[in-house]
């Protein structure tokens, strides 16, 4: 198999999803056998192009802010000064894992309303554990003697981290994001049943209408998404992990 294969691959599903995205009805024919007689095959409710757009951004928000706590919580952690405070971060980031999705969701609408809000609450909740573990396992897995090295020339521990653990530990990083944004982008589906603008508005009415082709249309999509976005974050992580 050639090792441009894969690459292939990825352009061509990048292809299909575009084309689907932006003339879904091309693909009728193909999903008309998945809907009773007289049912409608292709989703037009809603642009689809524009529910993922606002799917997307919506993932992107709320792992942004998790990589941003995260992180923060594992560089305090690593330092002898915040070692103390290990098993109360553990404890916080799990709170995400804990309680399912469905329940955060829950508990936020009273507090914040209906929308897109408590979609990025449950998000950010459940995309903590991974990037932190991975950070704090990149921080504190570093060669021991490239770390006195930068010691020893003088470094500030600011210096150290910003010039040294950090971009040493940043494929390790990445790998927690990545896990983080695929968990979250099939996630986020559920966010529709709360009036978040998602893909998952696609499953639901094809749920709700017994359409077999609504649902397969927001999953493929999801999939896709996921599928891409994995292999993108893969490609920097390999990068990173040669220069370094």
């Amino acid at each position: 198999m050639s090792r441009f294969t894969p690459t292939l691959l990825r352009a061509l599903l990048l292809a299909l999803l575009v084309t689907f995205l932006l003339a879904p009805e091309t693909f009728e024919p193909l999903l008309r056998p998945l809907v009773q007689q007289n049912a409608p095959v292709i989703y037009a409710q809603g642009n689809l192009m524009s529910l993922t757009l606002q799917h997307l951004a919506t993932v992107f928000a709320a792992t942004l802010a998790a990589t941003i706590v995260a992180v923060s919580l594992a560089v305090l952690v690593s330092r002898p000064i915040g070692a103390e405070f290990l098993p109360l971060s553990r404890s916080l980031v799990n709170i995400g894992q804990t309680f399912p999705p469905v329940a955060v969701l829950a508990l936020a609408v009273p507090v914040v309303g209906f929308g897109e809000k408590p979609t990025l609450i449950a998000l950010f909740l459940y995309g903590l554990l991974p990037i932190f573990e991975n950070t704090l396992t990149g921080l504190t897995t570093l060669p021991r003697a490239v770390v006195e090295a930068a010691r020893g020339t003088g470094m500030t521990g600011w210096q150290r981290l910003v010039k040294i653990e950090l971009p040493l530990a940043m494929p390790v990083i990445l790998a927690g994001i990545r896990l983080s944004v695929v968990i979250s982008l099939a996630t986020a589906t559920i966010g529709s049943t709360v009036a978040a603008r998602t893909l998952g508005e696609v499953i639901i009415a094809g749920l709700q209408s017994n359409n077999l082709a609504y649902v397969v249309q927001g999953g493929l999509i999801v999939g896709a998404l996921a599928v891409l976005i994995y292999d993108g974050f893969s490609a920097v992580e390999r990068r990173l992990a040669i220069r370094s």
